[in-house]
């Protein structure tokens, strides 16, 4: 029997609809600036044409559930949502074909990205990593999957709420590289297994929340996210 220093963490799981069993969750990927007027928003337009998608990833460990509340984070004066649609992979595959994608698709769920955009934006402009921006404890905040296998969404409404305001309105449909189109490129880096995430990438209008505060967000079709924003640790 193996022992070990101090106690391996838990497994990373979410719940499925319909399934009393969890689905144990690998790795998180995220597409950077995936909607035109987010891209705008931030400074920085997207030409398709001559671009391809860039990713980021998150530990595994800032994955979070819908409904939890979680602490305002150290070091920033700007933390901001970014509701998302997230993909759940149910089988592996590598160097994936776009028009064989949807083999490769379990399900999906609501999810948001949060991010201390202050320290992103220094990281940004300096040339250096995003981690400190990106990789935040409790920032992978997830609904449950639903399973939607050999489903491809391309369209439906995605919207996200402060207290009841919306905040994020718009449509899965203006993703500039589609689920198709990300999942074939992504499996060009990473050999992809049962249980990766891929959060898709937000619309605009991201913006700052305080303790205290509670976000909604919906994808049209898929489900709801939540989280309250509690008071630093």
């Amino acid at each position: 029997m193996t022992t070990y220093l101090w106690n391996p963490p838990p497994v990373a799981a979410l719940p499925v609809r319909g399934e009393s069993a969890l689905l144990p969750v690998q790795r998180l990927f995220f597409v950077g600036r995936n909607y035109h007027a987010h891209a705008v928003e931030m400074g920085k337009p997207v030409d398709k044409s001559v671009e391809r998608p860039f990713y980021f990833t998150k530990s595994i460990q800032t994955l979070t559930r819908s409904g939890a509340t979680t602490p305002y984070p150290a070091q920033t004066q700007n933390y901001h949502f970014e509701m998302e649609l997230v993909v759940a992979i149910g089988k592996a595959g590598f160097q994936i074909p776009a028009q064989q994608a949807h083999e490769y698709i379990y399900g999906y769920a609501a999810g948001l990205d949060m991010t201390r955009r202050d320290l992103q934006l220094v990281a940004r402009d300096k040339g250096r990593p995003w981690d400190l921006g990106k990789d935040v404890e409790h920032s992978s905040v997830c609904s449950e999957i639903v399973p939607m296998p050999g489903v491809v969404i391309e369209q439906g409404e995605i919207a996200l709420q402060v207290n009841g305001t919306v905040q994020q309105h718009s449509d899965v449909n203006k993703l500039i590289w589609n689920i198709r189109e990300i999942i074939a490129d992504l499996s060009l880096f990473y050999h992809l297994v049962p249980g990766d995430l891929i959060y898709t990438g937000t619309p605009e209008g991201v913006g700052a929340v305080k303790p205290g505060d509670h976000i909604t967000g919906q994808v049209a079709g898929v489900g709801e996210v939540s989280l309250h924003v509690g008071q630093p640790a």
